[in-house]
């Protein structure tokens, strides 16, 4: 019995890590729409971080473009019917870009008798996609944060980032202090999905990528 727990703990631990790294926009939602879980990606379109987003309800952050969509799916839930569910949203990205896409929600739970979650995921439409235009102010990174910035976004510890970068580990770790003072990041998850929200790095791009418009190239590189 022991064994089948530390195994269950495992896999989902797992499953919690691929969550927070896939790159298109995830949640985990009750029946009621209300958010449980977020990955970065989801946070990102709502200019904000994964804990911010928990308790809010999904289809205030994404308007639906049809209310009979909604009304629809509501009726199926409360049938217990287990189809997989679109709805087509629209909503505002960081910067007041206007964005529309599409939202699909699959109902998931252990057993059918089970009240079930939602898993949502969201299409942005392509023609919807961020503005080029150079992000404002706090958005702009030097190459040597940008790089620091991709490396931690794809899950490197800081022993790694130093080898990457060839700093030291006190060095990696002075630059992200400086990043997290700048943008008020608290940790290095919500410092990674402000990298996103903010457009220094690129949305819906695995492995992580900078926006060539965050690099400040003419700001000098901190010595560390």
């Amino acid at each position: 019995m022991e064994l089948a727990r530390q195994e269950a703990v495992t896999w989902r631990n797992r499953a919690l890590l691929l969550f927070d790294r896939v790159a298109m926009p995830v949640a985990v939602c009750d029946v009621y729409g209300a958010v449980l879980l977020a990955n970065p990606a989801m946070a990102a379109e709502c200019g904000t971080t994964p804990g911010r987003l928990r308790g809010r309800d999904v289809l205030d952050l994404f308007r639906p473009r049809e209310a009979t969509q909604v009304e629809r799916i509501a009726e199926a839930l409360r049938l217990r019917h287990r189809s997989r569910y679109q709805v087509s949203v629209r909503w505002q990205a960081p910067g007041g870009v206007r964005r529309s896409g599409e939202l699909t929600a699959d109902p998931v739970s252990d057993t059918v008798q089970d009240t079930p979650a939602l898993l949502v995921m969201l299409r942005v439409d392509a023609e919807r996609a961020p503005s080029p235009a150079a992000p404002a102010g706090p958005a702009r990174v030097t190459p040597m944060e940008a790089r620091i910035l991709a490396l931690l976004a794809a899950g490197a510890t800081t022993a790694r980032a130093a080898r990457e970068t060839s700093l030291t580990t006190d060095g990696v770790t002075y630059h992200l202090r400086r990043l997290s003072s700048r943008w008020g990041a608290s940790n290095r998850t919500e410092l990674v999905a402000r990298a996103y929200a903010l457009g220094a790095l690129r949305a819906g791009v695995w492995p992580p990528e900078v926006s060539d418009v965050s690099h400040d190239r003419d700001a000098p590189e901190a010595e560390a």
